[in-house]
């Protein structure tokens, strides 16, 4: 039956069923008059976890240590369970209003009419041309999210021998990928002077998947047609070449949110990140438009994802109440060697953000930071972590060091003691 024509018309609407996404309408299904409306564009709700079949999601937001497809499931279920309505294979393309849009599915198109509207799009690997990576065009180049999908939904098979472009935690994920289906990983090449996963990780992993690290090296060129069968790395230092022989490349990390339904709907956007900027309450620009998850801090874990969305309900109760912010915000910027910092709008009244954490992504490895907030050139603020910040993964600062902030007086930079 044809929908064309009708028009939805929920209390809340939320764009991308990841989990920020499913557990924000878990949150909010229970709280609100009217319908939360999850709108996902895949055939199955569950985001990347899905398709990622191996244990270390749940962590924060669960207290489990599960695999990826059964943490998707246990959202899924949270969320049809606490009364939110999901459809699937359902395209939102473009914006009808200021918080309505058009949605093309199967059986047709249909307008949603919604009084909330909260973004959890995600973030996606970027791929091989906007990489600039050069060389042959042959079969066997994937990121991992491609790659995941072809095994662990599709069943498909790939190579035999793999060079994984990155060292973060995804890069790890997609040798667990590679193993499962018998691809030796020989090489993981990182342009950083170490391994960008956390120790736990890539200690372990490199005697447990018997590969070796190149760091300080990058992909110069990928040789073979119409398969893939090497790839040229130089090392950054020394501008030595060499080929190393695979069929297969995984293209890690390197992460862009799926902003552009942000773009569209005049959302502000971070000119680095390339996120939408919000405040600690999650909110945009845009009045009754929140922004959620990964497509906010490209790329977290999925259990912090996860734990945007249950923050985002009490703010869109709230709004629905009639609660607005007072006032023009203060922006946070990230100082060198950091790149982004996620919230970046700040206001004196508002809630800490989620974890009462700012996080940041740093461009260098620094073992023991000390971080300081600096507001018209004064330092007002300076804490020492015990944690390190490093490239391949979010940083996170106590947000407590923003109680220092003199709210008549400019605009606050975040960096590094001198």
């Amino acid at each position: 039956m044809s929908t064309n024509g009708t028009v939805l018309t929920p209390t809340v609407l939320i764009i991308g069923a990841g989990p920020s996404g499913l557990r924000a309408a878990a949150e909010l299904a229970p709280r609100v008059s009217g319908e939360v409306l999850v709108l996902e564009r895949e055939s199955v709700a569950g985001g990347i976890p899905r398709h990622s079949d191996h244990p270390g999601y749940g962590i924060r937001d669960m207290g489990k240590f599960i695999d990826g497809p059964k943490y998707a499931r246990i959202l899924r279920e949270q969320a049809t369970a606490a009364g939110a309505r999901i459809l699937t294979n359902a395209m939102v393309t473009d914006w009808a209003g200021e918080r309505s849009v058009n949605v093309t599915m199967p059986d047709g198109r249909v307008r949603v009419d919604a009084e909330v509207v909260i973004l959890a799009t995600g973030a996606r690997e970027r791929p091989r041309p906007a990489r600039l990576i050069p060389g042959d065009r042959g079969k066997g180049v994937y990121t991992t999210g491609h790659l995941q999908n072809i095994i662990h939904l599709k069943h498909g098979k790939v190579g035999k021998r793999a060079v994984i472009v990155g060292a973060e935690l995804v890069s790890w994920s997609a040798a667990m990928t590679l193993k499962h289906v018998k691809c030796k990983t020989v090489l993981m090449a990182t342009e950083y002077p170490k391994a960008d996963a956390y120790r736990l990780f890539s200690g372990p992993g490199k005697l447990f998947f018997g590969t070796k690290v190149a760091t300080r090296t990058r992909v110069t060129r990928i040789i073979g047609k119409p398969n893939v069968q090497g790839v040229e790395i130089e090392n950054i230092d020394t501008g030595q070449r060499r080929i190393v022989d695979c069929d297969t490349v995984i293209l890690t990390g390197d992460w862009i949110p799926d902003n552009e339904l942000a773009r569209a709907a005049g959302v502000d956007i971070d000119p680095v990140s390339k996120s939408p900027l919000v405040d600690a309450a999650l909110r945009t620009n845009k009045a009754g438009i929140f922004a959620i998850g990964n497509m906010l801090h490209p790329v977290d874990t999925a259990d912090v994802a996860a734990l945007d969305g249950a923050a985002v309900g009490e703010h869109v109760v709230n709004y629905l109440r009639g609660d607005r912010p007072a006032g023009a915000p203060l922006t946070l910027t990230a100082d060198a060697p950091f790149r982004w910092v996620a919230p970046a709008l700040l206001r004196q009244h508002d809630p800490a953000p989620p974890r009462r954490r700012l996080l940041l992504r740093s461009d260098t490895y620094v073992p023991f930071p000390e971080v300081v907030l600096r507001q018209n050139g004064a330092v007002i603020a300076r804490k020492r972590l015990w944690w390190p910040a490093a490239p391949g993964r979010v940083f996170r600062v106590p947000s407590s060091m923003l109680s220092q902030i003199n709210w008549n007086d400019g605009a606050v930079t975040i960096g590094l003691a001198n």
